[in-house]
């Protein structure tokens, strides 16, 4: 998927990958961080869908523009964001790639979408595996790695639920501590 954001004259790219290995994964992000574009990859299990992602994105673009960024990069600061933390360790150990994830989730930002798709063919033939942007859908399995991972408790999810839909509930709480990190100067 493929987004504007306009008001940062910026285009992300969020999509997933399935069936990845790490070492591969791992030596693509390090060799593209040469690359203007700005990429970062996540473990898919504990990406609460497309939304996560984006309003991540969308937060650390606000800080750069502020000033308020913890770290240099955009990548970093869109791990930072999608964490819900400040520190960089423990955002890489909730969310990001480690040996075993073979479930990958990944982010690229730029200014021109032609250069942000054709990184994304490049990660793709690196990983040797399509993008499958179903790796960003909510699962019942997948729910409760969130849920654990962000400290989310049923009672949440119940307040705010509606129709008996607590996957939009539980995607709306992700958010909310995405946003509330920029609260956590």
């Amino acid at each position: 998927m493929l987004c504007h954001i306009k008001e940062y004259g910026k285009y992300v790219a969020i999509t997933g990958y399935r069936n990845v290995t790490f070492e591969r994964a791992d030596a693509f992000l390090k060799a593209s961080r040469k690359k203007a574009q700005q990429i970062q990859f996540f473990d898919a299990n504990l990406i609460a869908t497309w939304e996560h992602l984006y309003f991540a994105t969308l937060n650390a673009l606000r800080s750069f523009q502020s000033g308020t960024n913890v770290s240099k990069s955009l990548a970093m600061e869109t791990m930072l964001y999608a964490s819900g933390v400040r520190q960089i360790q423990k955002a890489i150990g909730r969310l990001g790639i480690k040996p075993q994830t073979t479930c990958m989730a990944v982010t690229v930002t730029g200014d021109d979408p032609k250069e942000v798709e054709g990184v994304l063919r490049e990660v793709s033939l690196y990983v040797g595996s399509e993008p499958d942007e179903t790796m960003l859908e909510m699962t019942a399995e997948k729910a409760e790695k969130i849920k654990a991972a962000f400290n989310i408790s049923e009672p949440e999810i119940q307040t705010i639920e509606k129709n008996g839909d607590s996957n939009t509930a539980l995607v709306g709480l992700v958010v909310e501590r995405v946003a509330l990190l920029a609260t956590q100067l």
